[in-house]
């Protein structure tokens, strides 16, 4: 199991709020099924980050790809393998 954050930039503030309602009940889904670690928009309305749970980065690119926003065009994504470090994981 790793953790890929994913950055999703806008692309269309429109298409943003069209496919939202959408965009969310996937997350939920995805969260549901242990696929997400944490999610959220940045304050400033410029992009969203979900940390996904995958066994690889291929995994993390097909989750980001079934994500509303992504297939309809409202956000861009870009991938990064996360080494999530806390004290939790240091006291192992």
């Amino acid at each position: 199991m790793k953790y890929f954050a994913v950055l999703l930039p806008m692309k269309d503030e429109e298409k943003s709020k069209t496919y939202r309602p959408e965009h969310l009940a996937y997350l939920e889904k995805k969260e549901e099924e242990g696929k997400v670690f944490a999610r959220g928009r940045f304050a400033d309305g410029t992009a969203g980050l979900v940390i996904y749970i995958a066994d690889s980065y291929e995994e993390a690119e097909e989750l980001t790809k079934q994500d509303p926003y992504v297939i309809h065009g409202a956000r861009s994504y870009e991938i990064h393998e996360w080494d999530m470090i806390t004290k939790a994981t240091l006291l192992k």
